[in-house]
Parts: C-alpha cells; sequence; structure tokens
C-alpha cells in the first residue's frame, strides 16, 4: 500500500499544474505564450497592482491574451496572432471573465445570462472586478474591440467577444477612424507569414462611464496598436504601430516602434520593448 502510495506521489508530482484562463503569469500557460513574439512579455503594464493576466479562452482551447485593469475595469492591451480573415458568422453575444469573480469557477469565458443561469450563482455579483454589458447600455461609448474579429478566424472571431478585450470608444473612432486602421492593417499582415499584434488602451485619469453614481469603467484618452510582421523563416521583415485619442473628432496616426514607444512613455516609464528585440529593429 505504501508502495502504491508513494507511486501515486511521483505521478501527481510530474503532472504539469492545471491552470485556469486567469494566471499568475503568462510563462505558467505555453500556449498562452504562443500570442507573443519569441515568448517575450512586454514590461508595459506589467507592475499594474490591479492587473490580472487573462489567457482568453473559449470551447476549451486558447484564442489570445489579455492584461486587464481590474480598478479600471479595462484591458491594458490584447496580443494575439493575425489570422486571415474568413466568413464565420459571430453571435456578437458578450462574455465575461468567470474567474475574476471566482477563481473556482469556469475556465472558459461565459455568457453573463448562462451564468446568472447556474443556481449556485444567482446571487453573486460579476462585477467587481470587471465590466459588464450594463454598463455600456446606455452610455454613448461602444464596446471597441482590442483584439478585433476581422483579424480572427474560427472559434478565435467569437471569443473576441469578451468585455475583458473591450474598452469604451466613441462611436467615431470605434466605427470610422479605428475601423479603416484595422482594416489597412488586415491588408499589411496578410503578406507575413506570421504576425504578432499588441492593441491597448491608455486609461484616463478621471474619465468614467458612471451608473447610479458609481464609477464603474474608465474611459480610455488613447487607443494604440503595435506589430511585429514575420517571413516563412521566422525571421521579423517589419513592424509598426499606430495611436488615435478617443474622442468624436479623431484621426489615426501610423508609428515606427520607437516612435510609439516614446509616444507610451509620456504615460509610463520606462516602457521596456514591445516586442523581443524591438522585432529585428
Amino acid at each position: 500500500m505504501q508502495v502504491l502510495a508513494a507511486l501515486c506521489f511521483l505521478v501527481l508530482a510530474h503532472l504539469p499544474p492545471l491552470r485556469g484562463e486567469v494566471v499568475g503569469s503568462f510563462q505558467d500557460v505555453p500556449d498562452c505564450l504562443d500570442f507573443f513574439y519569441e515568448g517575450w512579455v512586454p514590461e508595459w503594464g506589467a507592475a499594474n497592482p490591479n492587473a490580472a493576466r487573462l489567457c482568453q479562452r473559449l470551447n476549451n482551447r486558447y484564442h489570445f491574451a489579455t492584461l486587464y485593469d481590474t480598478s479600471n475595469r479595462i484591458a491594458i492591451y490584447s496580443a494575439y496572432l493575425f489570422q486571415t480573415k474568413d466568413n464565420k458568422s459571430t453571435e456578437n453575444e458578450w462574455c465575461i471573465e468567470p474567474q475574476l469573480v471566482n477563481m473556482s469557477w469556469e475556465k472558459d469565458m461565459k455568457d453573463e445570462k448562462d451564468l446568472k443561469g447556474d443556481k449556485d450563482k444567482v446571487n453573486v455579483y460579476f462585477g467587481e472586478r470587471q465590466a459588464l454589458d450594463e454598463d455600456y447600455l446606455k452610455s454613448k461609448y461602444d464596446r471597441g474591440h482590442l483584439n478585433p474579429k476581422q483579424h480572427q478566424s474560427g472559434d478565435s472571431r467569437q471569443a473576441t467577444f469578451t468585455l475583458t478585450n473591450v474598452v469604451p470608444q466613441t462611436p467615431n473612432l470605434n466605427q470610422k477612424a479605428w475601423n479603416d486602421y484595422e482594416t489597412y492593417l488586415q491588408k499589411e499582415l496578410k503578406t507575413c507569414s506570421q504576425a504578432y499584434v499588441l492593441v491597448g488602451a491608455i486609461p484616463s485619469a478621471d474619465n468614467w462611464i458612471i451608473k447610479n453614481n458609481v464609477k464603474r469603467v474608465n474611459i480610455p484618452d488613447h487607443i494604440w496598436n503595435a506589430y511585429c510582421c514575420l517571413d516563412k523563416n521566422g525571421r521579423p521583415i517589419r513592424s509598426g504601430g499606430a495611436t488615435a485619442p478617443n474622442t468624436e473628432k479623431t484621426s489615426v496616426k501610423k508609428h515606427t516602434l520607437s516612435e510609439l514607444k516614446a509616444f507610451l512613455s509620456q504615460y509610463q516609464s520606462p516602457v521596456g520593448q514591445l516586442f523581443l528585440n524591438n522585432c529585428g529593429a
């Protein structure tokens, strides 16, 4: 009996740890680390004490990674691999992250209505550490994707519809200026053998979606993007980025990675490398 117990212990000790969608470090989940070029996780936002690391999971598979600010209730950035667009339709039902409510809950993102349907979760408030769909209703702000559905295919398109992957954006930015840039970038990245992308938000000092006199969701001042394009041998061949003010009268400004780092350093310093070796620059 003692021998059997010892053998069981040895087997269990060598099994990989079970990880949920909310993780202590992106490095804890190799499949999640795949969304960062050469596994390099940016320093940007990492020191935020309210940051949660989300390996965005749907249908038992990881689709992208998000660094999420649980105090401002917006994404700091989402990191993803660009995929050629397909024509798969999406349900456009907004999900939340169950493990931001309780770490013992489901690993997959879930529609809030489905969670409320669980008898064990009926009286639980889901919005303490994340935005809810009700926050955006009648707010005059769009749910602006960071990882956009048109840069994904298959289930990954549906996975972008989680409130941990969006920030409040003005309709003009979300539907026009930034959407036009995403379309431009889609054409640009199709010429890459592989492309890694970061899209983030700069939170405002004190501009919020307010519900019932409570500051619920921070309204960012700017949206930013960075990408690293590789050839068929996995070598970087070009990179770039962009920024846009989150205002009604807005436009997108394209940047080199060096210019983008200079922009970001106005809000947090040091920025560090967004991609390993600055994407070969």
